[in-house]
């Protein structure tokens, strides 16, 4: 493709995606004696997209997301490419407890979910989360026969409604899974975002019975070279925060040519067998000829890019939710009434109020807060209920404030509020997502082979999703240039 000459790759968003897809490309060129010019495009002036992470007075706070999903490996791999095994850290052993907020008060979520499936019917069917017939209703899970194996998607919420009954969803499964994409569990993908569940139902004709399998819900053995201090818990992060990732990516990445500040405004094939494949145009009128794009924006910003070469349908299909999350910062004697016996509590919708969950922060991160602190985060905004996020500041804190006082009995005056507004941040994934960016992947290989386009809108919201998709765009793209 490039008749003898160093190609140039041109990695569109310097967010986690992008920067693993950079790392690999230069880590894939290394190892196989390949040269190429790799070229980082960010129209921001910063690298990590949603990774922020704050260190004041002594508290280690994160902005953004806040860890990530141990069983995923992609980002144990990467973090020990980077030497940084070391400062991985997980949650506190007995920091294991989690609460729901339900008429006026937190009750324990029953022990040993799975995903929001009762894997201990014993515990379950002691919570007062439920009536006794929603409990009933929700055992038929065992009786009740699969849906026929037809091959079509369908929402999460219809499932889990199907196995166990509205009220299951209403009080459990929601606060509990669409928390982690702020979404509307009768909107979102069962195939893009817990296909195991429909496995479960399939294979074992019982979500539950599945679920109890081996593999199916639980969090695998860390690898051998996670250091003990980090192993036994199902989240992760680092002891200085998700900052060190980013860091240590940059570091990692000095080869790489930079260009932040720099948006990218529209890519077109270049005329001509000797020249570049694509010209990219830049902001303010400069042009950058390319042999290969790696597109990681957002996905109506990479539709609008991709537009003029192929089909983005399944792109504009994709809607973001925008959230907010409030961080504020206590003295431990100031709220000592308060036990901070678990890692946090959710809230369903049901309950109407302005957070959608709360994170007892310092109790499910030991390395997070100076001793005699407490620190707290609140979130804020979800499908179908985004008003809250978008509160002016003073609006915002006071009804935070008020739904920490109603919910936890704390009316004592934060050491300090932080605020992180996180703009269509969420992506959504429709019914027939995953079979519409297969359908958009091979599109793009027919009609502009060269541009792979990746991130959070296509396979994957979390941070070892994202590297797991750098990693594959940059074996994809060196694929193409061969």
């Amino acid at each position: 493709m490039t008749s003898g000459r160093t190609p140039v790759i041109v990695v569109a968003g310097a967010g986690l995606t992008g920067l693993s897809a950079a790392f690999y490309l230069q880590l894939q060129a290394r190892q196989e004696g390949r040269e190429a010019r790799i070229v980082l495009a960010e129209a921001s002036g910063r690298l990590g997209g949603r990774i922020e992470t704050l260190r004041k007075d002594g508290f280690t706070i994160e902005k953004g997301p806040d860890s990530f999903l141990g069983r995923k490996t992609a980002i144990l791999e990467l973090t020990q490419e980077l030497g940084l095994l070391d400062e991985l850290v997980t949650t506190n052993p007995k920091a294991a407890k989690t609460y729901i907020y339900q008429g006026g008060r937190l009750h324990p979520m029953p022990a040993r979910l799975a995903l929001g499936v009762p894997a201990d019917m014993a515990s379950f069917l002691k919570t007062e989360l439920m009536d006794p017939q929603e409990k009933f209703r929700a055992s038929q899970d065992f009786l009740t026969a699969p849906r026929p194996d037809d091959g079509r998607d369908e929402s999460v919420g219809s499932l889990l409604e199907r196995r166990f009954g509205r009220a299951m969803v209403e009080r459990i499964s929601e606060p509990l899974l669409a928390g982690i994409y702020a979404g509307d569990l009768y909107k979102l993908s069962l195939a893009a975002t817990f296909p195991q569940f429909r496995q479960a139902e399939l294979e074992h004709g019982s979500l539950i019975r599945g679920m109890r399998a081996p593999k199916a819900g639980g969090a695998p053995a860390a690898p051998d070279y996670v250091p003990a201090a980090a192993r036994g818990g199902v989240f992760m992060t680092y002891r200085r925060g998700l900052r060190t990732l980013v860091d240590g990516l940059d570091e990692a990445l000095g080869g790489i040519e930079r260009r932040m500040e720099t948006r990218i405004e529209a890519i077109r094939r270049s005329s001509g067998e000797a020249a570049p494949a694509y010209e990219l145009e830049l902001a303010g009128g400069e042009t950058l000829a390319a042999d290969a794009v790696v597109v990681t924006v957002p996905s109506q910003a990479a539709a609008a890019l991709l537009e003029p070469l192929t089909d983005t349908a399944a792109l504009r299909a994709v809607e973001y939710v925008s959230v907010a999350n409030v961080v504020m910062a206590f003295r431990e004697e100031d709220i000592a009434d308060m036990a901070f016996d678990g890692s946090g509590f959710l809230v369903p919708r049901s309950e109407g109020r302005t957070i959608t969950a709360c994170t007892w922060t310092s109790s499910k991160w030991l390395h997070s807060s100076p001793d005699g602190r407490v620190l707290l985060r609140c979130y804020v905004g979800r499908a179908g209920a985004e008003e809250g996020a978008l509160l002016p500041d003073g609006e915002l804190i006071a009804a935070v404030r008020r739904d920490v006082r109603d919910t936890m009995g704390i009316e004592a005056e934060p050491l300090f509020t932080e605020i992180t507004r996180l703009h269509r941040s969420m992506p959504q994934y429709p019914v027939g997502h995953v079979e519409a960016i297969a359908g958009l992947r091979a599109a793009m290989r027919r009609d502009c082979p060269g541009v792979y386009a990746t991130g959070a809108a296509f396979d994957g919201v979390g941070l070892p999703d994202c590297i797991r998709q750098g990693r594959e765009a940059a074996r994809q793209i060196w694929a193409s240039l061969s």
